[in-house]
């Protein structure tokens, strides 16, 4: 990537716990002399995946050995299949093998699945140790890297096991974006669309416009993109880090989401990010039905998310038709559902999301079959 693009840093502000993350080309080459300032000792437990220590490894293990950092790599199997029971009894083990104590590092090394999964065994490894952030994907780049989110997903919904795990900094290289599959980079665009449809109506006609540059991985544009998004991320989690109030219009299209990704497997069927693409779709499409937004706006969000080649509709989520019932029951156990009623993200118009609590389960399961649930 160009470097004349120039690295950005943005605080999280959370006090005595608040972090810099740092956007910018190359910043791998600098992650050992970015990091020695945190160690204590010289080391540190790299958690990645197969396919990104193939691609990346050698590269942040020389640039941690040129500042006297020694790499512990533990790869774990790529795919969300790992962020689980399972894969986290194995990552806790080979951590304490290495036998590293609280005041040694972990360093996240991948996309969202290996973020979640290393964060939450920091959270949990010796009731707490030291984490920091760097990301691989786009997704997890303008999302998941940022705000202590961490979890791992059981049988009976996504992320419903976790904690929130602050990292003590998070460095989002944009270069390692040039070997990211063209459909994970338009899954990773579905979580950059996002923050303009849910606050930021400038950055949504922006992205119209830029839409091509930033999957084209235009470097101007890409860095545009990733900032805005981590700055709106970062301005958020300052305000309501646990997600008692604004931090919850985050999870705009992950109701319906989380339910499509729970139906599909949670597998290569249906990535995350196209499954929230499909949900923040038919988020707005269930605002205008509830007279919450016009149509229009509904119909614009639409054509915005499937422009950029993303799932708009159930239909272009999956083969075959979902059932309904199924889906409303997904919902159910997902985290914002209180009293056994509905929580979702909603729009009044592009730009202006809103939390809707003690949503009729029977109007969603209606919704769901005018969309063309069975």
């Amino acid at each position: 990537m160009s470097r004349e693009i120039s690295t950005r840093e943005i605080f999280v502000g959370l006090g005595a716990r608040s972090y810099p993350v740092r956007v910018g080309p190359g910043l791998i080459d600098g992650a050992g002399e970015a990091m020695a300032p945190l160690l204590k000792r010289r080391r540190t437990a790299v958690v990645s995946d197969e396919t990104v220590w193939a691609l990346h490894g050698a590269r942040l293990t020389a640039a941690l050995e040129r500042a006297g950092v020694a790499a512990l790599p533990v790869i774990v199997p790529p795919g969300e299949q790992t962020k689980s029971f399972e894969g986290l009894a194995e990552v806790t083990d080979r951590l304490l093998a290495l036998e590293l104590d609280r005041g040694d590092l972990i360093t996240a090394f991948g996309g969202g699945m290996v973020g979640d999964l290393a964060g939450f065994a920091a959270a949990i490894y010796k009731r707490g140790i030291d984490f920091v952030q760097i990301p691989t994907t786009l997704l997890a780049q303008v999302d998941s890297s940022v705000g202590g989110k961490t979890a791992i997903d059981t049988p009976r919904g996504k992320n419903l096991v976790g904690a929130f795990h602050q990292p003590k900094l998070v460095l989002a290289d944009l270069d390692v974006l040039a070997t990211l599959p063209d459909r994970e980079m338009r899954a990773g665009y579905a979580e950059v669309i996002k923050y303009g449809l849910l606050g930021d109506f400038a950055f949504f006609e922006w992205l119209e416009a830029n839409a091509g540059a930033v999957l084209a991985r235009e470097p101007k544009a890409l860095a545009h993109a990733v900032a805005r998004s981590i700055v709106m991320k970062a301005e958020i989690v300052a305000e309501d880090e646990t997600e008692q109030g604004r931090r919850a219009l985050l999870n705009l299209g992950h109701t319906f989401g989380h339910a499509l990704e729970a139906e599909t497997g949670y597998g290569a069927a249906l990535l995350h990010g196209e499954a929230v693409a499909a949900g923040m779709a038919l988020a707005f499409r269930f605002s205008a039905a509830q007279g919450l937004c016009a149509t229009q706006e509904a119909a614009r969000a639409s054509a915005a998310i499937a422009a950029a080649g993303l799932p708009a509709s159930l239909a272009d989520a999956a083969r075959t038709p979902f059932a309904a019932e199924r889906l409303v029951r997904h919902m159910a156990q997902d985290k914002k559902a209180q009293d056994g009623r509905l929580t979702f993200i909603l729009a009044r118009r592009l730009g202006e999301a809103l939390v809707a609590r003690d949503v009729d389960d029977r109007a969603v399961e209606t919704f769901l079959r005018q969309e063309g649930a069975v």
